[in-house]
Formats: C-alpha cells, structure tokens, sequence
C-alpha cells in the first residue's frame, strides 16, 4: 500500500456541510498533509478519493464562495 493510501485511510473525513440530509450526494472532506484535502463519496467511503493541492483546493473555495458554480 503506498503513502498517500495509506494517509487517506488514516484520515479524519467530515461531511461537507453542503451535502444532503437525506444520505444521498454527500461529500466528505479530509485534510492531509502538505495542505492538501482529499475528497470522497461518503457512500462510498472505501472507493476512489479526489486529492487538491492547497492552490487548488483554495481556487475552488474561492470560486464557490463567489458563485462560479451556482
């Protein structure tokens, strides 16, 4: 298993506040080292994750914050 599996296994995952309450289109979200954050389907937490490097996770925060994807 190599070092990045192993990191997103050992991770704390949180739902992202905008995901539904009903248990379906959720999305969690974990911070790993180096600043980067992985992301996951919460139902599915043992499939693929989507890792960001720091850059790229704040262009995207930023780009929701200012509506780009509404």
């Amino acid at each position: 298993m190599d070092e990045l599996t192993q990191e997103l296994n050992a991770a704390t995952w949180r739902k992202s506040t905008r995901s539904g309450p009903d248990g379906g289109n959720c999305v969690e979200v974990a911070e790993l080292s180096g600043g980067r954050r992985g992301v996951r389907d919460s139902k599915s937490p043992t499939g693929p994750a989507l890792v960001f490097t720091s850059g790229e996770w704040d262009a995207f925060i930023n780009g929701v914050r200012n509506g780009e994807f509404d």
